[in-house]
């Protein structure tokens, strides 16, 4: 279907509108005392411990009564930002980064989608299982994807590129793959400004908070509160695939760190070859990918690069193929099979099929990106408006 210049919905009204909604609904959920937003209250509760001089990975004692006792299991830097979060209250704590998520989208999108379907992907992206389950928890996965897509494209001439990326793989480790993906794709520039600042507001938060550093580096970084859940439908990582499907034992170390260094050598090789053959956004998208199946815990939530990657996809002309991936990821999948208890070991070869769809998915994408010749979407670029970008 075409649009005429006329019908065709224009990004930023898209935005507003979706900003707007998110807003009117914080303002109901605050009135109404009706509880969401469980991990805005956790980082306000770590805000809140920063500023009594209490420990970050001791129980919280800010949590409201309708949250459940969850632990706070960023880096002590990210409790020194979430500070500014005590400020408000729970729920529009809440509000406050439902708020973001527009526009973030709208930056992650931008650099990956052409301008004709952009606003389209803007409003078709909120019934994807990681973009509200995200706004419904209050999480920060699209704040800090939105940052690093910045950091790689938007902010391409800049002198501050790579600042971003640090910043954010101080909030959330697994982040730091970017760095790794700046120096494969040579940009070692970036990639040096990146890790100095991960390695300086790190420092910064141990001379802060030496206690929960020394704490977090030693002991809680391990999120050992989760360890029991690992294999819970809702994890979509490469671990927890294995805990779903290998007895635990020697057998199941072995796959998990075998094939871990596996995926990590292909997907870099990956990138390497992308980047060289000009397609430097699937090549980003190829190391997000890395990030989500390489990491110990990847919940539903936080696989919200399925967002530019679907931008990508409709681009390229491979709208049939997006179309089959949005339907996958609205969160069926993980509702239809069963869950919790131990019952993912159960799973009858179906079940299995369709809970760890989105890895499936994953690992499918790779094989065809390995598998295809690396003569690369040069027509992409012209559609979205951009230049071709040259081979190195």
């Amino acid at each position: 279907m075409k649009w005429s210049k006329e019908l065709r919905p224009k990004p930023m009204p898209v935005v507003a509108w979706a900003m707007t909604v998110l807003v009117a609904v914080a303002l109901v959920w605050w009135i109404s005392d009706t509880p969401l937003g469980i991990d805005s209250a956790v980082y306000r509760a770590g805000g809140f411990a920063v500023l009594r001089g209490e420990s970050l990975y001791s129980p919280l004692h800010e949590l409201p009564d309708w949250a459940l006792d969850l632990p706070f299991t960023y880096p002590p830097f990210a409790a020194l930002l979430f500070t500014s979060l005590t400020a408000l209250p729970t729920q529009l704590c809440w509000g406050l980064l439902a708020l973001a998520a527009a526009p973030s989208l709208y930056v992650a999108l931008r650099p990956f989608a052409d301008r004709a379907h952009l606003p389209l992907l803007l409003l078709g992206a909120f019934a994807l299982q990681p973009v509200w389950q995200t706004i419904g928890l209050g999480q920060v996965n699209l704040v800090l994807m939105a940052a690093v897509v910045a950091d790689m494209f938007l902010l391409r001439d800049s002198r501050w590129r790579g600042i971003a990326i640090g910043i954010v793989a101080a909030i959330k480790l697994i982040p730091l793959i970017f760095i790794v993906h700046l120096l494969v794709v040579r940009r070692f520039a970036d990639a040096a400004r990146a890790l100095a600042t991960f390695l300086g507001v790190t420092a910064f938060a141990m001379v802060v908070l030496p206690g929960d550093s020394v704490r977090y580096w030693t002991s809680a970084i391990l999120n050992s509160h989760f360890a029991a859940t690992k294999g819970w439908v809702g994890n979509q990582s490469w671990q927890a695939f294995v805990q779903r499907t290998i007895p635990d034992g020697t057998s199941a170390t072995v796959a998990i760190v075998t094939f871990s260094v596996v995926f990590a050598a292909l997907g870099m090789w990956l990138v390497h070859r992308l980047d060289r053959a000009g397609d430097e956004r699937a090549a980003l998208l190829v190391t997000a990918g890395c990030s989500l199946l390489l990491s110990p815990i990847s919940w539903t939530h936080h696989w919200v690069w399925v967002v530019p990657a679907l931008g990508w996809l409709v681009a390229s002309g491979r709208r049939r193929g997006a179309v089959v991936i949005a339907v996958l990821f609205t969160g069926w999948t993980v509702a239809v099979v069963p869950g919790e208890g131990g019952a993912e070991r159960d799973w009858t070869f179906v079940e299995a099929i369709v809970g760890n769809a989105y890895l499936i998915v994953l690992v499918v994408a790779g094989l065809i990106c390995l598998l295809r010749p690396f003569k690369m979407y040069n027509g992409l670029y012209r559609r979205c408006g951009l230049k071709t970008m040259p081979s190195k």
